[in-house]
């Protein structure tokens, strides 16, 4: 015989059948397998199963709070990144930096920022900086080209 979709099934005992809940006093007893009483045992009542006298997981997940901008961001990268990794009087744009893997995306534009030191002349060109990084650049002997 083919293996085809109408020839499939499944092992035998693999499934169960479900369990037919208040359908008469036939096989079940005397509350057809509902227990005694309640919410529970009428229909329509309470259904579902839950974890009783926990709190539910929907409740206990945080949500999400406050106001997150839909707007990119540039990737920023520190003078001490650029001090570590280029040599002095070196041209950094955002190309060098991908090439030198110190940004992973420069889709949204990149912006220098001034933690760190800087001791070596670099030309910074096509990307944002801070007013700390521009101070710190220049005082080294760098220089900066304003971003197009």
């Amino acid at each position: 015989m083919s293996l085809s979709l109408h020839t499939l099934h499944s092992a035998k005992g693999a499934r169960r059948s479900k369990k037919r809940v208040g359908r008469g006093l036939g096989s079940t007893g005397s509350y057809a397998g509902r227990g005694v009483k309640g919410q529970r045992a009428r229909s329509g009542g309470r259904s579902g199963l839950k974890l009783k006298g926990l709190r539910p997981i929907m409740l206990s997940t945080p949500k999400k709070r406050g106001f997150r901008s839909p707007k990119a961001h540039a990737v920023v990268v520190n003078v001490a990144d650029l001090a570590k990794t280029f040599a002095s009087g070196a041209k950094v744009t955002p190309k060098a930096l991908l090439n030198k893997k110190l940004v992973s995306d420069i889709s949204t534009g990149v912006k220098i920022l001034g933690q760190g030191e800087i001791g070596i002349a670099l030309t910074i060109e096509g990307c944002q900086v801070s007013a700390s990084a521009k101070q710190k650049i220049e005082k080294a002997g760098g220089t900066l080209i304003a971003a197009r």
